[in-house]
Formats: C-alpha cells, sequence, structure tokens
C-alpha cells in the first residue's frame, strides 16, 4: 500500500502517519523516497487498536453490508476494509448464498460482484428487486462493458465500480450509497 492509501484508510493526516512510523508502532518499508506498507499488517494493526479503543459507538448507526463476490481475495480485502471503518460486514461466495444471506437478514447495503459462476450479479439484483428489496447496490466488476453497465444502472443500483478496486473510490461509493439509499430502477 502507498502512503496515499494508508492515510485514507486510517484517516489520519500525514504528521500524524510520521510519527507512527518514526515510534514503530506502525510497519513501513522505505522504498526509495516513499513508504510502503502491508496491507496485511496496516489492517492488523487498525484491528489491534480499534479493540484496544473504548467501545463508544452506541449513539452511531452501524451499517450492515452484504458483500457477494466469488474472489477470495477481493471479497477478504472489502471485508477487512469495511470492518475497518466501523461496519458490520458478512461476505459470501456467490449469488445464491447472498441471496440466501439477504432473505434471512437485513442490510443495508449489497456489494456484489457482476460475473460469478451459477446466479450471476445482475440476476442476484433482479431478483432482490423483485421482492421488493429496496435496499442500495454496488456493483464491482472485473469485466465491464458499456453493455452491462447500462443494464445494472438500469435495475437500480447506486454504484458500479471496476477492478482492480481502490480503496478511496470504494469507501466513497459506500459511503455515498448509505447516505443517499436505494434508487428506484
Amino acid at each position: 500500500m502507498t502512503s496515499e492509501e494508508v492515510l485514507a484508510l486510517l484517516q489520519v493526516n500525514r504528521r500524524a502517519l510520521y510519527r507512527l512510523i518514526e515510534d514503530r508502532a506502525l510497519p513501513a518499508r522505505r522504498v526509495g523516497r516513499h513508504w510502503r506498507f502491508r496491507r496485511s499488517e496496516v489492517l492488523r494493526w487498525l484491528r489491534r487498536n480499534e479493540e484496544a479503543r473504548p467501545a463508544s459507538r452506541d449513539a452511531v448507526t452501524t451499517y450492515r453490508v452484504l458483500i457477494v463476490d466469488d474472489d477470495e481475495l477481493v471479497r477478504g480485502w472489502m471485508r477487512d476494509v469495511l470492518i475497518a471503518h466501523g461496519f458490520q460486514v458478512d461476505a459470501v461466495a456467490d449469488g445464491a448464498a447472498g441471496l440466501d444471506r439477504l432473505a434471512r437478514a437485513p442490510y443495508d447495503l449489497a456489494i456484489v460482484d457482476l460475473r460469478m459462476p451459477g446466479l450471476d450479479g445482475l440476476s442476484v439484483i433482479r431478483q432482490l428487486r423483485a421482492r421488493g428489496a429496496a435496499l442500495p447496490v454496488i456493483v464491482v466488476t472485473g469485466y465491464s462493458t458499456e453493455a452491462s453497465a447500462v443494464e445494472a444502472l438500469n435495475i437500480g443500483v447506486s454504484f458500479y465500480l471496476t477492478k482492480p478496486l481502490r480503496l478511496a473510490p470504494l469507501l466513497t461509493a459506500v459511503n455515498e450509497a448509505l447516505r443517499r439509499g436505494a434508487r428506484e430502477p
């Protein structure tokens, strides 16, 4: 990870980040004139510090997010990032499991991969809408076409993101989708 990505993830200023590096509280490596971070180490550090912080989220709404993506690395990365930012997150590997979870528990947002074996992302969203589910949906895909983007927007997705995902656009889309709520198709 770059310094910019870590700054966005930790939500601290550059001076605070450098202080964490100097104090060896946050593992970092110097590459030329820049600092580089391992994503796993940053997330581990963030989790450790979240657990040490007193629980004061009683008055804050915790949003529930469901991630439906067959790519284990992408699914795990999104899950870790969103948990680190205070969301309750469940993650499943296919469309059928996603529909099952959405039928059994209330979620505030779904993040759905477009291309998956079995039930693809657009089919999942269509079935959600047919059931009357009005939650916001973000589509993520590594196989973007103009036709799939238009179709996704026509069935009411809030955002359409292409892989490889970047931290800032993902967090912006999640926060904006939750702020605006579901779009009507």
